[in-house]
């Protein structure tokens, strides 16, 4: 009997725009297609042009007549972070949904930003930081929802205070679970902020579960020449529809967190199923690592200090 996959049905997003990372492929892709197909502007930034071309194309063939483009973005450099903000500004639109999905996972061996951050710390944390910041603007006049996709992972390990960069040890999975929890708690704070500032802007924590991505999967960039172990056993479960979920019903959380008028600021949605790494979206206890509200103020301030992009002088223009 063939697998039923979860779905959702997404309202009318006709005269929004969104812009949705890591999009060239996997969820993001999904994501951004979905958005697109449900009558959004989507903007797509991505660090590889070809891969971006290949995304429109399949947007395209899945919503006829769908307003979707490119522009660069590599995450993992601030001066790119930059020039999309500037390009972005700009064009003087403003925002009304951002996804933050792209990221890295477990390069086999410590690799480092344009900026010298350890790369999944400066990619998946500060990277996104940073470009919230650098659209703050254009996100208060969207009066917009600002999703961030973290990961089980956030469930595990800790902030390693006194190496954030993994210098004087590496270990690939404790640093990608830093990655998401300093993430997981940047959105729970941007969401308390906002409210205290009067931002205007609604923020929540989305995670896909446990799925047959390309994070895993051979990344010769970064290092992995071959899928890992890890991946080949979650496509074997996910094909015969055992505990984790596919691709499809790990977008959901991500959409269902970003535009259901049920879904709400300061909250986390993941799979409902078992361990919460597959089915339909649900609103999930925050994890315990997202927590403590001075973890959050201090991961703000940190952030702040090591992008030199600072919220509060961006929040008026």
């Amino acid at each position: 009997m063939a697998r039923q996959t979860p779905d959702i049905t997404l309202p009318d997003l006709s005269g929004k725009r969104a812009v949705v990372t890591g999009a060239s492929d996997g969820i993001g892709l999904g994501i951004a297609a979905r958005l697109a197909a449900a009558g959004a502007e989507v903007v797509l930034p991505v660090r590889n042009p070809a891969k971006g071309e290949n995304a429109l194309a399949a947007i395209r063939r899945q919503a006829p007549g769908a307003e979707v483009s490119l522009r660069p973005l590599d995450l993992s450099s601030l001066d790119s972070v930059a020039a999309l903000g500037d390009s972005l500004a700009g064009e003087g639109l403003p925002i009304h949904l951002l996804v933050n999905n792209a990221g890295v996972m477990t390069p086999p061996d410590r690799q480092t930003t344009a900026d010298g951050f350890e790369l999944q710390f400066g990619t998946n944390h500060l990277g996104h930081f940073a470009l919230v910041g650098r659209l703050l603007p254009l996100l208060r006049a969207g009066q917009a929802r600002v999703t961030s996709q973290i990961s089980v992972s956030a469930d595990r390990n800790a902030i390693n205070w006194d190496d954030l960069n993994w210098e004087r040890s590496y270990d690939g999975m404790k640093a990608y679970s830093q990655s998401k929890i300093a993430f997981g708690l940047f959105g729970l704070e941007l969401d308390r902020r906002s409210r205290a500032e009067g931002w205007g802007i609604t923020s929540n924590l989305s995670h896909p579960g446990v799925a047959p991505t390309s994070l895993l999967a051979a990344r010769p960039e970064l290092g992995r020449a071959k899928d890992t172990a890890g991946v080949r056993l979650i496509r074997f479960l996910s094909a015969r529809g055992i505990i984790v979920g596919t691709v499809e019903s790990a977008k959901l959380p991500a959409l269902y967190a970003a535009v259901s008028p049920d879904s709400r600021g300061g909250a986390l949605y993941g799979p409902k199923g078992p361990g919460h790494m597959g089915g339909p979206p649900a609103e999930q206890k925050l994890y315990s690592r997202l927590t403590s509200t001075e973890e959050a103020r201090r991961v703000w301030e940190v952030s702040e200090e090591l992008t030199s992009v600072r919220f509060a002088d961006r929040a008026d223009r």
